[in-house]
């Protein structure tokens, strides 16, 4: 079932050598070790394929999506039995994120062919005008070219190799290089598959899609690099997202770097809900937490309470709920491993109580949670920088102007939340200006984890939640990321 190639320009290309994956359970597979030369070879046959595909009609690719789609969900049972071998994560998570890969899929046919994303507009001409006539000016949207796709660790599915970004810039008529993500190789080399029967089925361009395995970084840097490709999508660490984004700054000619990076996604109980709902609040926020392992880009790492008997009820209640769940498998040994050395180094920081601390096996996380003032958050940046798993901080205020001076000390987030009874209103009034200049999203009395995908939605925010806070990542709004407008002066319909 597994081919173990890159697939490039229609062909599955080897190697002179070969990487494996970190099963779970099971033997390891092997798959081709990606290089320069097969990047070159992909950007190549994307350009290529852009002349036809950048000037298809809606319908077109529009069942083009739909195919990717169905081709998807026929070997829905391989990419199950592959992904929890590889990832760890139960069959129902993987079956869950299949179907929001394939329905974001068909989501973005039925967008491109309602034909709003083109933002068209018209000034007709006024020959008559004094003291200048108006030239007749159009305006709408056209792809920009090739894309770049780098797949997440986390989303071996929504956020890979045909997830959200593929999605959107395949809908807007752009080719895609997909660099796979070595934590679940043989999830993509299925997905790439079904990606590759739908080509054949719609007669698209061979080039429209390829897909490069494994590599070193050089490999990474060289997709970013390539002079071909237009703009960039990326979901995973900060470090790596930043130096991604250096990379296509420094390019002789500058491309958009749509990186979506590091936040805590903090959550503030304000008084009045702490008071009459703390204990529902805080057990809600552990099994937020714990979702997953905590591996969700929007885990609500951070609660901000009131000091007092009701926050010390809350921390109690939280460490409880934590303390019953067991440890869980992690994406990959090396993400295991840097959520131990995050939760040392918070452990050995100054002014911070390490509540509930607990162990499991190598690969697995433990629920880990942290209590410190906003006196110490706001001396030491540190404090606030994420974790990556099943790991709370609890920052307790003397008042709600130190509230206030924390939401303003807060860096880019994807999300901040408000749990407000009636009672919080004018508290959550003086923090709402603040929290939408933080985030992309602004939740009231829910959770985070867990991003619907339609049209409204915005996943993205101010650095280092992103790199682009004008853009979502997900929902039918992303699509822009890889548009550009253009007018048209005195153009006849050709």
């Amino acid at each position: 079932m597994l081919i173990g190639k890159h697939l490039i320009s229609g062909e599955w290309v080897g190697g002179d050598d070969s990487f494996e994956n970190e099963p779970v359970t099971g033997a390891p597979d092997a798959f081709a070790r990606g290089t320069v030369e097969h990047v070159n070879r992909a950007c190549e046959a994307a350009e290529e394929a852009f002349w036809s595909f950048g000037y298809s009609s809606e319908s077109d690719r529009a069942a083009f999506l739909r195919e990717i789609a169905t081709q998807i969900d026929a070997r829905g049972a391989d990419i199950t039995a592959i992904g929890v071998k590889e990832t760890g994560l139960p069959e129902a998570r993987i079956e869950g994120e299949r179907g929001r890969t394939v329905g974001q899929l068909r989501l973005f046919a039925d967008h491109i062919e309602a034909g709003t994303y083109l933002d068209a507009r018209h000034d007709v001409a006024l020959p008559d005008r004094a003291p200048m006539p108006r030239p007749d000016i159009k305006l709408k949207q056209r792809p920009i070219g090739p894309v770049a796709v780098f797949g997440a660790s986390n989303f071996p599915l929504a956020f890979s190799t045909a997830g959200g970004d593929t999605a959107a810039a395949l809908a807007a008529g752009c080719p895609v290089v997909v660099k796979g993500h070595s934590a679940h190789p043989g999830v993509s080399d299925i997905v790439a598959q079904a990606i590759d029967a739908a080509i054949k089925v719609c007669g698209m361009p061979a080039g429209v899609f390829s897909q490069i395995q494994g590599g070193n970084r050089a490999v990474g840097q060289a997709v970013v690099q390539h002079p071909l490709i237009n703009a960039v999508g990326f979901t995973g660490s900060l470090g790596g997202g930043r130096a991604l984004f250096d990379l296509c700054a420094a390019r002789p000619d500058p491309i958009p770097f749509f990186g979506e990076l590091g936040p805590v996604n903090p959550m503030f109980v304000l008084d009045v809900a702490l008071k009459a709902r703390g204990v529902e609040i805080a057990t809600g926020w552990a099994g937020s937490l714990t979702m997953g392992a905590g591996q969700f880009c929007t885990n609500p790492g951070i609660a901000v309470l009131q000091d007092g008997a009701e926050a010390d009820a809350f921390v109690e209640t939280a460490r409880a709920a934590l303390e019953g769940v067991a440890g869980q498998t992690m994406l990959t040994g090396g993400i295991a491993s840097a959520f131990r050395q995050g939760t040392a180094r918070l452990a050995d920081a100054g002014e911070v109580e390490h509540v509930l601390a607990t162990d499991g096996a190598p690969r697995e996380a433990t629920p880990q949670l942290f209590v410190t003032t906003a006196a110490a958050w706001l001396a030491d940046a540190s404090i606030g920088e994420e974790v990556f798993g099943p790991l709370g901080m609890v920052v307790t205020v003397k008042d709600e102007n130190e509230r206030v001076a924390l939401a303003k000390a807060l860096e880019g987030q994807l999300t901040c939340t408000l749990q407000m009874d009636d009672g919080d209103i004018a508290a959550a009034r003086q923090l709402l200006p603040v929290l939408e200049r933080k985030a992309g999203r602004v939740l009231a009395n829910g959770f985070p984890t867990g991003v619907e995908v339609c049209d409204a939605m915005v996943h993205g925010g101010p650095y280092p939640a992103s790199t682009n806070f004008g853009a979502t990542s997900v929902g039918t709004l992303s699509i822009r990321r890889f548009l550009r407008p253009v007018s048209y002066q005195n153009m006849p319909d050709l």
